[in-house]
C-alpha cells in the first residue's frame, strides 16, 4: 500500500472513531439524565415517560453530528480521488492530518462552546479541503497523473 493510502486509511478510522465518541457522548448524557426522545428508549433504558426534546448537551453534540456530516464525506471523497490519482505522500500527510486534528477539536470546541476557537478550528479544516481540493483539480488536468 502507498504511503498516501496509509495515510488516508488511518485518518478516515481516526475521524470514524471520533464520531463514534461524540454518539456515545449523546448517550451519557441521555442515560445520566433518563432524558430520551423516543418512547421505546425512554422505557427501556429509564424506565420513563419520553421528553419533548433532548437535552441542551445532546442537542450540541446533535449538531457537532450534522457539522461533521456536511464536512467529513466532502474531505473524504476528495481524499481518495487524491489517493487514486497517485497524488504524493508528502502533501497528502499535510492535507490528512490537519483535516482529521481540525475536526477533532472542533468536536472539543464546540462540545464545549469555546469560540473562537470553534471557529478557528473549523475554518482551518475547511482551508485543509480547499487545499485538497486544488490538489486533485491539478492531479486531474497534469499530464504525468491520470485520474
Amino acid at each position: 500500500m502507498r504511503e498516501a493510502a496509509r495515510l488516508y486509511a488511518l485518518m478516515t478510522v481516526v475521524l470514524m472513531l471520533k464520531m463514534t465518541a461524540n454518539s456515545v457522548v449523546q448517550g451519557i448524557h441521555r442515560t445520566r439524565d433518563k432524558a430520551f426522545v423516543n418512547p421505546e428508549d425512554a422505557r427501556f433504558f429509564a424506565s420513563t415517560t419520553p421528553v419533548a426534546v433532548d437535552t441542551p448537551e445532546v442537542e450540541r453534540a446533535s449538531r457537532v453530528w450534522r457539522n461533521d456530516l456536511e464536512n467529513i464525506p466532502m474531505f473524504l471523497f476528495l481524499g481518495l480521488i487524491y489517493v487514486l490519482a497517485g497524488g504524493p505522500a508528502g502533501p497528502a500527510a499535510i492535507y490528512f492530518t490537519v483535516f482529521t486534528v481540525a475536526r477533532i477539536l472542533h468536536t472539543i470546541t464546540y462540545l464545549r462552546g469555546m469560540q473562537p476557537w470553534r471557529t478557528i478550528s473549523f475554518t482551518i479544516g475547511g482551508l485543509a479541503t480547499l487545499a485538497l481540493s486544488i490538489h486533485v483539480l491539478i492531479l486531474a488536468f497534469s499530464t504525468h497523473h491520470a485520474v
